[in-house]
């Protein structure tokens, strides 16, 4: 679903999305590309002769995006004085929002929020709304602030740095642009290329590997912007890296833990473990022998669970913390741009990279007007083939099929990934029903819903389009799941062992409704910054009564319980997010508590089982002798309350020790635990 692309793409533009001031009365146009160059989406800026500047902006991928309609007038100090934006978000949830500014008062209305606020001098709106215009606005603004501050309303504060310089041709013009850092809004910094003088404004937003937005006209400098920016990036994050990553040299002893065996889902006596060279050495009961080690950390009765793995990722260059801190050490990439992701692989490996080792699953879509640009986009069986040869030479362990594969090709497809010796994952292609994908080969199914419309589409179903989540959203709540179709259903998935990855906590967006704080951060929203919290009251659906939402939210529960009964019945369960990093995961386990599973077996779930269904087990999934040191202590106990998976005090893999609270606080984020801090020898 890439939905923790779409939601990056989203957070950058509900912060102060940027443009500012075009000169006199002109026109700029941006195109949006994905896929090293195809056309996915335009914004369009024109500034009236009285002020006002007008914005359209449209972006397209996998069957969905947003559309939106913006216009403004500035200050004498480059910020908002009037602005409104309208139209749709990504799923299709209306987007109204005003914000005006009199004197020293502001006022603000979107579908989400409103509010009054007294300010003082320069102050910049930040839309939840908006489009990546607002780069221009705030970039401008930031440039007339002498202490290089701007501050935001509701509230925080904005800052940027140059990070890079480039310099992009269009025949013989030359112009000179720079790469920005922001920090202010959201968790990571963003970044944006700007021109450059007294009043810059957008020149392109690059998410490297997903989307290019540029000016047009530039196009052919989108490639190489996105390498400079790319390298530009990794210098920040290896600085990162190198100040939260604790290198544990020689042997670590960490002392009378509770460790949690993933295998049988039991919690153990304390004991000792004994770790070198990001191994684990030894285990015995805890204070039995008179071990020596270098380092020392004393876990005090604390549980020790092996790293976690989040089984649905999409992982980017900022992610890694997020994860870590979450005791995640171990995730799986559900479709990326290849080069990026091997890029990104290397750098982990290579230790410049603050984050979690990465298993890959390859990315095989279909040529269609919607499909998602990731991996390879084939049009038949020999292109089909060609991409799992290149997924199978490069180590991948399994592939993952998409919308507009060619539903006629899949049987052989299927058959041939197997040959390669790959496992075969996905959502169910357009105009099939999951018990047809199983029925031709799939090892596994991506998403709750994906499962669910098995009994709610027909052969004219185009899933490529919202109806994949409007129609289990409108429609699950009336199922009977004792019906004869349901149970046959389950039993056949038992009975093939076929993995389900259920991504639970991503769907609770069908029953959010606009002003609601996402079930995701709920419970931890005291921990995040103020924009993160505004930012996650925002509805993605269209809700427009309470009937609707209590239809919703009825469906919601039942896909709880579908999960449920699913695992009773055998089918093999993965503990997956595609949303948030870190957070996303801790609300999926809860929810399968919520189901019905014991919590040491949904611990089980999201241990054991990702190394199993990532073939991982020889070396991760469980504490054991010669597996790697992927270690996380909690404080708590998680095998009783699930909840206390937020509370982690300590992480280890590949031979270094992060401290979440420093990594949290590195974020903007209010740590979850006090640290357990590894000790030297003497």
């Amino acid at each position: 679903m890439k939905h923790v692309l779409c939601l990056s793409l989203a957070l950058l533009l509900a912060g102060p999305v940027l443009t500012g001031p075009a000169a006199a009365a002109e026109t700029i146009r941006y195109v949006a590309l994905v896929d090293g160059g195809t056309k996915a989406g335009e914004q369009v800026v024109r500034k009236d002769d009285d002020g006002t500047t007008h914005v359209d902006f449209i972006f397209k991928d996998n069957g969905r995006g947003p559309e939106l309609k913006e216009e403004y007038k500035l200050a004498a100090d480059g910020t908002y004085s009037q602005y409104k934006v309208s139209g749709t978000s990504t799923f299709g949830a209306k987007v109204d929002e005003t914000f005006s500014r009199t004197g020293d008062s502001a006022e603000w209305k979107s579908t989400s929020d409103q509010g009054k606020q007294s300010v003082s001098g320069t102050a910049l709106y930040s839309a939840l709304g908006g489009t990546p215009e607002g780069f221009s606005v705030a970039m401008s603004a930031l440039a007339k602030r002498s202490d290089g501050k701007l501050p935001l309303i509701p509230s925080g504060t904005l800052t940027v740095r140059k990070v890079a310089d480039a310099e992009v041709t269009r025949g013989g013009e030359k112009r000179a642009v720079q790469l920005v850092a922001m920090t202010g809004v959201g968790l990571t910094p963003s970044f944006a290329w700007s021109t450059t003088g007294d009043n810059p404004r957008l020149f392109a937003f690059i998410y490297p590997g997903f989307l290019q937005l540029i000016e047009e006209g530039w196009e052919s400098n989108a490639a190489a912007l996105e390498t400079r920016q790319k390298q530009a990036e990794g210098e920040v994050l290896l600085g990162m890296e190198q100040r939260l990553a604790h290198p544990l040299p020689g042997t670590t002893l960490i002392r009378n833990a509770r460790v949690f065996d993933s295998e049988k889902a039991t919690l153990g006596a304390a004991s000792d473990v004994l770790i070198r060279d990001g191994k684990i050495v030894s285990i015995a009961n805890a204070g039995g022998g008179q071990t020596k080690a270098d380092n020392v950390i004393e876990a005090g009765g604390k549980v020790l669970l092996p790293g976690l793995f989040d089984m649905h990722a999409h992982f980017g260059p900022w992610d890694g913390g997020l994860h870590l801190a979450a005791g995640i050490t171990s995730i799986r990439d559900m479709g990326n741009d290849n080069t990026t992701l091997q890029q990104l692989m290397a750098q982990l490996s290579e230790g410049k990279l603050l984050g979690p080792s990465v298993v890959p699953a390859g990315f095989i879509e279909g040529e269609s007007k919607m499909s998602a640009r990731n991996g390879f986009v084939i049009k038949n069986l020999d292109e089909a083939k060609k991409a799992v040869d290149w997924y199978a030479d490069h180590g991948y362990p399994q592939v993952k099929i998409y919308n507009s594969f060619p539903k006629d090709i899949l049987r052989d497809t299927a058959a041939y990934a197997h040959q390669r010796g790959l496992r075969v994952s996905g959502h169910i292609p357009a105009f099939m029903r999951a018990q047809d994908a199983v029925d031709q080969g799939y090892d596994e199914i991506q998403h709750i819903n994906q499962v669910m419309l098995n009994f709610f589409v027909t052969p004219e179903t185009d899933t490529r389009t919202l109806e994949r989540f409007y129609l289990v959203a409108k429609k699950t709540a009336g199922l009977d799941f004792d019906s004869k179709p349901v149970q046959d259903f389950i039993a056949n998935l038992a009975k093939k062992q076929i993995v389900i990855d259920p991504t639970l906590a991503t769907f609770e967006f069908i029953h959010q409704r606009e002003g609601e704080l996402s079930p995701i951060v709920a419970d931890v929203a005291d921990h995040l910054p103020p924009d993160i919290q505004r930012s996650r009251r925002v509805g993605e659906m269209d809700i427009p009564d309470d009937a609707t939402e209590a239809l919703y939210g009825k469906s919601f529960d039942k896909l709880v319980e579908f999960v449920g009964r699913m695992y009773k019945a055998g089918v093999p369960i993965v503990a997956g997010t595609d949303e948030i990093s870190g957070f996303t995961l801790q609300r999926e386990l809860e929810l399968y508590v919520k189901a019905g599973i014991t919590p040491a077996q949904v611990l089980q779930i999201a241990t054991w089982n990702g190394a199993k269904y990532t073939r991982t087990t020889e070396d991760r999934g469980s504490v054991a002798v010669g597996k790697r040191a992927d270690l996380v202590l909690v404080d708590g106990d998680p095998t009783v309350d699930i909840a206390d998976i937020r509370k982690v005090a300590l992480v280890i893999h590949q031979g270094k020790a992060y401290y979440p609270s420093e990594i949290d606080e590195a974020l903007g984020i209010k740590p979850f635990a006090e640290p357990v801090r590894v000790q030297t020898a003497r």
